[in-house]
């Protein structure tokens, strides 16, 4: 917490979470990646502190001060945080039977690692996650040494801890699915042992241990992520910038929505603008030709061009014109509603089977068996005129499917999400890819075969009609503000932000200029720019103390080394251990490899852009593995079976390995000691070298800077 209160301006992702703190406070629904309980305590933290959300954190750099912010008090809970951080892994480790030197040397490389200092000092998600990451593995460990008293009140309440402290770990990052799966690895593993018929358990004790895991870590922490959302709901009911991430269906519940206020039903006849859901282009067309010979070699029709275009254009524009019997005998008869009687018109509904006809050209959407310019495997669509489109009925005619609803419900602009799928050829209207030169650089619009790919949703967006006035259908005079907010099943609500989190999370693949790639990580290669300012030449960069990394990476590799070599000379009766220390080595150490591991290695699957502090959750892992080998490496071999074997069944002495010999010797314990004070010393040594990174208080000179880049791919500023 030290200088916490500075720098007094936004930095990094502040300009991201102390903005969702404030959408809270407003009560303005927004969209985000992270689930919402990161978000809703950094609200929470700000309402507490006097905040009403007047200020949405809008630039890097901008001064809270000026605009009468409470950041210390909001950076003041991730510091706490992360500060219970260090405390945690000191308890895990001697819950795991590693000795208090060695755990508070566990300890002291978080306290002093440059990276978790800096990551927990603002307001951002990472140290909460970390501690509810590292609360959720002690808890486990305090259950599983508890197994000598099943359903004993502690027993219930370390495994009840250990479903909470999921549920928190995923409340508030994704990431959070790393801790389930070690986890939910571990529990596995003890009941395939609860499972041997060894243990003396019956069918019937098993399936109680079975339950009692199903409801303490499935159920509950199931039944809290869910709580995080349906107050994440009832905290946002208004119109916000999120507005546009979610469904017609979904958008409609909130007070003050622009679907509620402007969404109309569309009579046939109407002129309308057809924009696409996820590229947000307007359905055009415009009298230029498809040229006769792509690039691609493959032959076109000539027709006229049909494309996506951003801009508002009166080539945008099409009449929606209702199916004619006569030529398609097959499509349903008509059959007014009551409303429809009354008013005289006919409204588009669900299901309808329409021609779209091109008001600028006067010429017909059609498709046809002719290869799309820059997809051979769909479709062209194009448009063509009066005599042509009489003689091609079919392929003119679109059925307009929306996203939800039944067969039979109105099209309403804005809020309805639909598809138009060719009758004839059964290929939905795609916008596509940027077209060449001779497309103007507009976006090639085909039919694609796949009626249920994710890109051919569109939306009504202007609606014109003599009924429609300003905007507003005469027949539903009411002023916009005043529309009710529609409801909407909470579970529904939460599948599909949920889905939409996934989505848009792994669409976060645009390059960034501190982006790093996961195997480059746990060396410290580069690093991440929080904050500059030429005053002072101060900065705040994310780097880890590289010390402490490499030692803790080197750690793990030793590990995997000795657990190699153990494995291999036991397959010739050379034991090197004993069984109970081996126990140890793969039950103890070897869940936290196993940890280290889970949350690093999902990491090279993703193709989303991702950054240094993505490594905390295994660096905090791995810091733990590093004092566990340690103590192993000096005490616990010699301390916990002092007989090692050697061929048989014979107890005699084997040779001593050399990383067990400074125990063997008589001065083991105090060189024991002496490791760890000095390698504390180099640690210490480096925290407070790049110590002016972390805190962002500056350095003198630029050569100060110059000397700390150890790295060219460190890349500070003013160096």
């Amino acid at each position: 917490m030290y200088r916490i209160q500075d720098p007094a301006k936004v930095v990094f992702d502040e300009v991201h979470f102390g903005k969702f703190a404030s959408y809270y406070l407003r009560g303005e629904y927004y969209f985000d990646v992270h689930p919402p309980l990161g978000k809703l305590l950094l609200g929470g933290v700000a309402a507490l502190a006097g905040y009403d959300g007047h200020y949405l954190f809008d630039e890097i750099n901008d001064d809270y001060v000026t605009h009468n912010v409470p950041w210390v008090s909001m950076r003041l809970f991730p510091a706490l945080c992360g500060a219970l951080i260090p405390p945690f892994c000191f308890l895990t480790l001697k819950e795991i039977g590693v000795s208090w030197v060695a755990a508070i040397f566990g300890a002291f490389m978080l306290i002093f690692d440059n990276a978790l200092i800096t990551q927990s000092r603002l307001i951002l998600l990472d140290s909460m996650l970390l501690l509810f990451g590292v609360t959720s593995i002690y808890a486990w460990v305090r259950f599983y040494k508890e197994r000598a008293n099943p359903f004993s009140v502690s027993w219930w309440l370390w495994m009840s801890m250990t479903g909470i402290s999921l549920a928190l770990t995923l409340g508030i990052k994704m990431v959070g699915l790393f801790t389930i799966a070690v986890v939910g690895i571990a529990v596995l593993f003890d009941l395939w042992k609860l499972l041997d018929i060894d243990r003396g358990l019956s069918m019937e004790q098993f399936y109680k241990h079975f339950a009692a895991r199903a409801l303490c870590l499935i159920v509950l922490p199931v039944s809290l992520y869910l709580s995080f959302f349906y107050v994440h709901f009832a905290l946002l009911p208004y119109s916000g910038p999120g507005d546009a991430f979610m469904s017609p269906k979904f958008q409609a519940t909130l007070v003050g929505s622009e679907l509620i206020a402007k969404s109309v039903a569309v009579p046939y006849s109407s002129l309308v603008t057809l924009k696409s859901k996820n590229q947000g282009v307007l359905l055009h067309s415009h009298e230029a030709r498809y040229p006769l010979r792509y690039e691609n070699g493959h032959v076109s029709s000539e027709g006229q061009q049909v494309t996506g275009y951003l801009h508002p254009d009166g080539n945008n524009v099409w009449e929606i014109i209702p199916v004619d019997p006569s030529q398609y005998p097959a499509a349903l008869p008509y059959a007014p509603d009551a409303t429809e009687k009354e008013r005289g018109l006919r409204y588009l509904r669900n299901h309808d089977l329409i021609q779209l006809k091109h008001a600028a050209t006067n010429s017909y959407l059609l498709t046809h068996d002719v290869a799309s310019p820059l997809t051979n495997t769909n479709m062209e669509i194009t448009t063509v005129k009066q005599d042509v489109a009489d003689t091609r009925y079919v392929e003119t005619l679109w059925k307009v499917v929306t996203t939800d609803g039944v067969p039979g419900d109105r099209i309403k602009s804005m809020r309805s999400h639909l598809k138009l799928v060719n009758v004839k050829h059964n290929v939905a209207i795609n916008p596509n890819e940027k077209l060449p030169e001779w497309g103007f650089g507009q976006i090639e619009i085909n039919g694609e075969k796949n009626v249920e790919a994710k890109n051919i949703i569109w939306y009504f967006e202007d609606v014109n009609h003599d009924t429609i006035v300003n905007g507003t259908d005469i027949y539903e005079p009411q002023v916009p503000n005043v529309k009710k907010a529609a409801s909407m099943p909470f579970l529904q609500k939460f599948f599909e932000l949920q889905n939409l989190m996934f989505v848009h999370n792994a669409a976060l693949t645009t390059s960034h200029p501190y982006s790093s790639t996961p195997g480059t990580w746990p060396f410290v290669v580069r690093g991440v720019s929080f904050w500059e300012t030429k005053e002072g030449l101060r900065q705040i960069y994310l780097l880890g103390n590289p010390f402490i990394w490499w030692f803790s990476i080197g750690c793990v590799a030793m590990f995997m080394g000795i657990w190699i070599v153990d494995r291999i000379v036991l397959r010739r009766q050379i034991d090197l251990f004993g069984p109970n220390v081996r126990r140890w080595f793969d039950n103890a150490i070897g869940f936290l490899f196993l940890a280290w591991l889970l949350h690093w290695i999902p990491f090279f699957l993703m193709g989303r852009m991702l950054f240094l502090h993505h490594y905390l959750p295994s660096f905090i892992f791995s810091t733990m593995l590093a004092a566990a080998l340690m103590d192993f490496m000096f005490r616990i071999v010699n301390e916990k079976d002092p007989i090692r074997l050697v061929g048989g069944n014979k107890a005699v002495a084997a040779t001593v390995p050399y990383f067990v010999y400074f125990k063997s010797s008589p001065y083991g314990n105090l060189l024991f000691v002496t490791v760890l004070v000095g390698l504390t010393g180099a640690f210490l040594w480096a925290f407070g070298y790049f110590s002016p990174l972390s805190y962002g208080y500056g350095l003198p000179d630029v050569e100060a800077i110059r000397a700390r880049k150890w790295f060219k791919s460190w890349d500070l500023q003013h160096a």
